[in-house]
């Protein structure tokens, strides 16, 4: 019995000095960039050994594949929980785009999420993450919404695709000082016309 608690005990302290190099990393990401944060800083940010590093994640770049992961996990869980149980798919559709903005302007996320990501991770990596978190998202909205029009999986799944697109450029405009009220109606009219009857 002992031997469970100090086993659980091990595992929790793993993943607390795991979320504190990746909360540390993010900062450090956003802050300078990835080419331009070094290992050693990071674990100083923490108060580690660089062996202490290189037990949780390969490199610096399992490193911020992990940091990239956990943002299009919290923009994804942002994006589900704006769709209550009692709105219609169009409703959650809207609600989840709002959301989506809200989330794309926690600071940095728009740099590592589409910016740097698709730098250092490439395209087919950061559409792999994407479509394990908001795009999946995406799609079963769209699926859900136009369950009338009969589609077949892969339309919808281009639909959701090109839209993820529309949403990600306009993140980009925003957080270049672009009016988000512009972009927030240009991208609910977009969802109106393309789930309209």
């Amino acid at each position: 019995m002992q031997q469970g608690k100090t086993r659980r005990s091990n595992q929790e302290r793993s993943d607390a000095t795991r979320a504190a190099i990746i909360e540390a990393a993010r900062a450090l990401f956003v802050a300078k960039g990835y080419a331009d944060t070094a290992t050693p800083e990071i674990v100083a940010a923490v108060g580690l050994t660089r062996g202490a590093l290189y037990h949780h994640f390969a490199d610096k770049k399992a490193l911020f594949r992990a940091v990239i992961d956990r943002e299009a996990r919290e923009v994804a869980a942002l994006i589900e929980q704006s769709a209550g149980e009692n709105l219609g798919p169009h409703e959650a559709l809207l609600a989840g785009a709002a959301a989506y903005f809200d989330a794309m302007a926690v600071p940095g996320r728009v740099r590592l999420l589409l910016l740097d990501g698709p730098a250092v991770l490439g395209v087919t990596e950061m559409a792999l993450i994407d479509a394990a978190h908001g795009r999946r998202t995406l799609e079963e909205g769209l699926t859900a919404a136009m369950a009338p029009h009969r589609l077949e999986e892969k339309a919808v799944k281009a639909m959701a695709f090109l839209l993820s697109a529309a949403f990600d450029r306009a993140a980009l405009e925003i957080d270049a000082g672009a009016a988000r009220a512009d972009y927030a109606y240009a991208i609910d009219r977009l969802i109106d016309r393309l789930i309209a009857p």
